[in-house]
């Protein structure tokens, strides 16, 4: 008779002495220095429980696949823990060849406006309340605690010119992301 000898997967997350960690239902809470982080985790596969001073992820079953969950569970709470540590920046370039194009933002909306010279801005939304954006001279820099939320942020805005209808070799004009660096 062959026994089978199932290897148990799991991973473990070393909690930093700045940080504390709960599990509360499916959602797991980080507090640090740059705030409070969120996440919910009730559609991945695995189990997360916080032990002394380490957050430890089994998965539901132990195929490959899991392993691969389990993993990418790790990375999610990997990036929690380090925009808590030192944040996220991402750096855009507004570019314009055409039309000087001008950013400003109010509230949790950017606006680009003459674009093409078109007379309604191009608005984006700000994506998480601990999420800042600024514009300084012809870079616009979003920066915060969550890399989801700072990432969808520049995507939403280099997302909101871009060029339809038009030759993109040609007409360059918008705002691009050429940076993307850990720290505030």
């Amino acid at each position: 008779m062959a026994t089978s000898s199932r290897q148990e997967v799991m991973a473990e997350i070393q909690i930093p002495e700045t940080m504390k960690a709960e599990v509360r239902e499916d959602t797991i809470i980080i507090r640090g220095k740059h705030g409070t982080l969120k996440k919910n985790i009730s559609r991945l596969p695995v189990v997360v429980c916080v032990q002394d001073d380490k957050i430890i992820i089994k998965p539901r079953g132990t195929r490959k696949k899991d392993l691969a969950i389990t993993n990418t569970t790790k990375s999610i709470i990997t990036n929690l823990l380090t925009g808590l540590e030192k944040g996220f920046t991402y750096k855009l370039k507004i570019v314009s060849a055409h039309f000087p194009i001008s950013v400003k933002v109010r509230g949790d909306k950017v606006y680009v406006e003459n674009y093409f010279g078109e007379r309604a801005p191009r608005v984006s939304q700000i994506r998480g309340e601990d999420t800042k954006v600024a514009v300084v001279g012809d870079d616009v820099i979003v920066q915060g605690p969550s890399l989801e939320n700072v990432s969808q942020t520049s995507a939403n805005i280099e997302l909101s010119t871009r060029v339809k209808g038009k030759d993109q070799r040609v007409f360059l004009d918008g705002l691009y992301i050429y940076s993307k660096e850990k720290g505030i």
